[in-house]
């Protein structure tokens, strides 16, 4: 099946589609021309295009994945752990969802999670993944396996055949894997960038070692590279859908699934556009919902694309279908065009890095110390920035007034970006409370789970329009877990980003409510209850 887009109901203004076609944009992007988002951008985009080769140059690695593999469930290692962040974790949870196989993602610091990822160690492999090495969750997650490893009863040489990196050639991490001994350090394509990695080694090497069928996705992929350099192809159409969307007040692209087979596509793809496009105070805000008709899928200011299925009447509305492989290249193709409309570098993330220098500012210095304005059931509230001021919370529906006040605070034509520090695995009940709050606002509604969302949307949050308002959720923890060598332990390490995450929001004047959950399941019943 190829990739093909419809839609309906959406009026392309005429520059966009004139300006595409007269700069001859499609041969140019797959000619991997540099200068497509201007001058500024030169230099970043010259060494950040080799995700348009993927599909061939990825190929050489097929085989050796499926001899590693084959080495690693002969010795009777067939429980796959990923640790990594953002790009270099959402894609290979595609694939391996999508194919039925079983893959463990970390890409957490919570220490229940944590935690709940460290058993059967006797039949374990941990893919390392991170194009430098240097973020602070996948460097605490190596250490705290090691530590996990050698407890089990393995020496220094078992415990590093039971690391598998993947990295750029040259970085710390490759450092020390070969340093640790690690079974196998591959070397990724230094010119892609993490969120366009999901064809290379980084989505490949975990979901081929779990047993997905990676050389078919690539196959899929290259069935729509050939069309790519023509007009009107299907992937330019996306591009030019979302451009049309943006520039007609559509700046909220809809992420839903309509039977499409693919399983969590959705949050791959929120990570790409939200980082490509949210800078320089604007950008197309993604936001992943339930289904085409979940509340909040449509709305004056948004595009629903449905994944899988046609288009929704009467729109506007856009229907991308094809296979997993084929849609990731088709929908970096298609946002790398939006960024030549919007005028925004697709390839930089100027906003984001800041998020690793919060959390380790405050590992230094200190938690800081927040009393809650009031507690109510297993709910305590913060208001950083004084949202709640003159909110009386000493009434017993005050969590459903604090949850008012922040609504009213959206901006016009704003969103409301909902972030969970908790554990996505038990406590997943609490992604209920996207739907749930949109059922009570006009505005857009997103929902991540931290800290990954830091390296997903979190570019769009600190360098997009201003026009968020923000909800986190933070909760208790019953059994914290140590990280080796360093002074602190993954309780500290997980408030101390959802504190720099705080401070952030504030410093860039955003409303922002702030609710511990004392209880994690009783506190999220009690939200949802508070919505109705």
């Amino acid at each position: 099946m190829t990739f093909a887009f419809r839609c309906t109901g959406l009026d392309v203004p005429e520059p966009v589609r004139t300006q595409l076609a007269g700069d001859d944009v499609a041969a140019r992007l797959v000619a991997e021309d540099p200068t497509l988002w201007g001058p500024e951008a030169e230099r970043e985009a010259s060494v950040r295009l080799g995700w348009l080769d993927l599909p061939a140059t990825s190929r050489p690695l097929v085989a050796r994945l499926a001899e590693l593999r084959a080495e690693l469930q002969f010795e009777g290692l067939d429980r796959v752990v990923l640790c990594g962040v953002g790009g270099a974790s959402l894609a290979p949870e595609v694939i391996c969802r999508t194919a039925g196989v079983p893959l463990v993602v970390l890409d957490t610091t919570d220490p229940h999670q944590v935690a709940a990822a460290m058993i059967d160690l006797d039949r374990t492999v941990v893919v390392l993944s991170a194009e430098s090495g240097g973020t602070v969750e996948t460097d605490s997650q190596r250490r705290a396996f090691i530590q996990a490893f050698a407890d089990a009863g393995l020496d220094e040489k078992q415990i590093g055949a039971r690391f598998v990196v993947v990295t750029d050639p040259g970085s710390p991490l490759a450092e020390t894997g070969a340093a640790m001994g690690a079974r196998e350090v591959v070397l990724a394509d230094p010119h892609v960038g993490g969120r366009y990695s999901a064809l290379s080694a980084f989505g490949l090497v975990p979901a081929a070692l779990a047993g997905a069928d990676v050389g078919a996705l690539l196959e899929e992929a290259a069935e729509l590279a050939e069309h790519l350099a023509e007009p009107g192809n299907a992937a330019l159409e996306l591009g030019v859908a979302m451009s049309a969307g943006f520039r007609t007040g559509r700046d909220k692209v809809i992420l839903a699934d309509g039977g499409s087979a693919i399983t969590g596509f959705g949050d791959w793809a929120e990570q790409l556009v939200a980082g490509s496009t949210g800078k320089d105070g604007r950008g197309l805000l993604p936001v992943v919902v339930e289904s085409p008709d979940a509340p909040g899928a449509t709305a004056p200011d948004a595009l629903l694309v449905v994944v899988g299925g046609g288009p929704v009447e009467p729109g506007p509305s856009v229907g991308v279908t094809g296979p997993l492989g084929a849609q990731f290249l088709g929908w970096e193709y298609a946002t790398a065009v939006a960024g030549r409309v919007l005028g925004t570098n697709p390839f930089d993330q100027p906003d984001a890095v800041g998020s690793e220098e919060d959390t380790r500012r405050l590992l230094d210095a200190g938690l800081p110390v927040e009393p809650p304005l009031a507690t109510i059931g297993a709910v305590e509230l913060r208001a950083p920035g004084g949202l709640l001021e003159g909110v009386d919370l000493s009434q017993h529906d005050g969590v459903a007034l604090a949850l008012q006040a922040l609504l009213a605070a959206v901006p016009p034509r704003g969103y409301l970006a909902v972030t969970a520090y908790l554990d996505r695995e038990a406590d997943a009940r609490a992604g209920e409370l996207r739907a749930a709050l949109a059922r009570n606002t006009g505005h857009a509604v997103t929902f991540g789970w931290g800290p990954r969302s830091l390296h997903s949307t979190g570019q769009y949050h600190r360098g997009g329009p201003r026009t968020g308002a923000f909800l986190q959720f933070t909760g208790v923890v019953t059994g914290d877990l140590p990280v080796p060598d360093r002074p602190y332990g993954f309780a500290t390490l997980q408030a101390a980003q959802a504190a720099g995450d705080r401070q952030a929001l504030v410093a860039r004047q955003r409303p922002l409510l702030h609710l511990h959950l004392t209880d994690r399941a009783a506190g999220t019943g009690q939200l949802l209850d508070a919505l109705g």
